[in-house]
């Protein structure tokens, strides 16, 4: 796919560091909050946000599809509304701007001085409105280490698992952007020694390595999206940190699944990367031929995403310690399918809506995407480089994720997402 905004040969006027997740090609969209002023939409380069309502009042957006208002608000969720065709040359727009091709904007200083906002002197706000949340359960290796755990590794995988893209409709009003404190969630538990359950706080709080996707708006209720047209109605990703209290939700999921022990909190990365910025680091995914799926979920050409991800924990006031490094390209599962498979039945998308990937493991140990593999439930600690153990999330910890693609001299990516665990109210 032939997008001019992803020419590797493309460069700036603006001074990008090295390694920066935020080069020319990138230009994700998230929201940003300037001194008081109200909320407003703002792509990035570098270490500066743009600012797109100015952007637009200063008449460099003139003749695309757009309005004041799809700029002045909150959410990204009325830009989106213009679909994959009006995001897309909005990008392409911002990418000529900022190119040393063209100067109608560098050689105006005092617009730039305008347009361009230091990051340090802005606050990320939550980038999207989700109505729906679907989670999926996508990582062939994840699922496999969690059957090995609960059950035994040659029942690990539940039979339908190689046949859907698995997943439960979860919380969207607990979805969270980076940088917010969450609280240790309380439910009951059923400890294994108890006949009766308990009512405390969770002991076994773990983060789960994710990514998100959002749609644009989607078909009506009855109609169902191809893996096809799927490309068309997926606006872009950010890191998601689904948490999961391990003690709670071992009591309560079974028959319905997932309550109490996921509601309580899934944080995600503020920037969102478009699809059309990630299209160079497709990839061709795993065979599924054993067994064959059903052809609604086949689908053309490399849909699969080559993107590093790592999870870290920090203690309060102590060094960041890596304790997972895994990919998405491990996904069994990809975007398309999920997206093909959640509409199958007529469901409907709305604009918004975010879909999570389900945790990602890779498939050797230190690729594992949850404390719970990590630690393999809990009978193998990881040594912190202060001399303590982790078994699961301790008060005090702030856990990160990030995540970025290479290829070609050109790294996309996300920034981070990151969550600090203060004690339970």
């Amino acid at each position: 796919m032939n997008i001019a905004a992803n020419n590797p040969a493309l460069t700036s006027w603006v001074e990008v560091p090295e390694n920066s997740d935020f080069p020319i090609q990138n230009l994700p969209f998230g929201i940003i909050q300037l001194n008081g002023d109200s909320p407003r939409v703002a792509s990035r380069i570098g270490d500066f946000a743009i600012d797109l309502k100015t952007l637009f009042v200063l008449g460099y957006l003139d003749n695309t599809p757009f309005t004041l208002e799809d700029f002045d608000t909150k959410t990204l969720n009325q830009m989106m509304m213009k679909g994959k065709t009006g995001t897309r040359q909005l990008r392409d727009r911002i990418s000529k701007l900022f190119s040393t091709e063209h100067d109608d904007l560098q050689k105006n200083e005092h617009h730039v001085s305008q347009i361009l906002i230091p990051m340090a002197q802005v606050s990320m706000e939550m980038p999207i409105y989700s109505r729906d949340y679907t989670d999926f359960y996508s990582s062939e290796q994840h699922a496999f280490n969690v059957g090995c755990l609960f059950r035994d590794p040659d029942n690990a995988l539940l039979p339908n698992w190689k046949h859907i893209p698995v997943g439960y409709h979860g919380r969207a009003s607990s979805i969270i952007v980076s940088g917010q404190d969450i609280y240790r969630p309380k439910g009951q538990k059923k400890p294994p020694s108890a006949d009766v359950p308990v009512f405390g706080q969770s002991n076994l709080l773990d983060f789960e390595l994710e990514t998100v996707f959002f749609t644009y708006q989607g078909k009506p209720l009855g109609d169902v999206i191809s893996t096809d047209e799927a490309d068309d109605f997926i606006f872009g990703m950010a890191l998601f940190n689904d948490w999961s209290a391990r003690d709670i939700q071992g009591w309560e999921y079974v028959p319905l699944g997932p309550f109490l022990g996921k509601s309580f909190a899934s944080c995600i990365s503020p920037w969102i990367v478009t699809i059309d910025a990630l299209e160079p680091f497709r990839i061709p995914g795993p065979k599924q031929d054993d067994p064959k799926i059903l052809p609604y979920l086949e689908y053309k050409d490399d849909k699969h995403i080559d993107i590093k991800l790592d999870v870290i924990i920090q203690p309060e006031n102590g060094d960041e310690n890596i304790v997972g490094q895994s990919n998405y390209k491990y996904m069994y599962w990809n975007m398309n399918q999920q997206l093909a498979h959640h509409t199958v039945n007529g469901c409907n998308i709305s604009c918004g809506d975010a879909m999570g990937s389900g945790t990602i493991s890779g498939p050797e140990e230190g690729m594992y995407g949850s404390m719970l593999e990590i630690s393999w439930k809990g009978t193998k600690p990881f040594k912190m480089s202060d001399g303590t153990e982790r078994k699961f999330i301790n008060d005090g910890d702030t856990v990160i994720m990030r995540g970025f693609s290479e290829k070609d001299g050109v790294r996309i990516g996300f920034g981070e997402v990151a969550t600090k665990v203060l004690p339970a109210k």
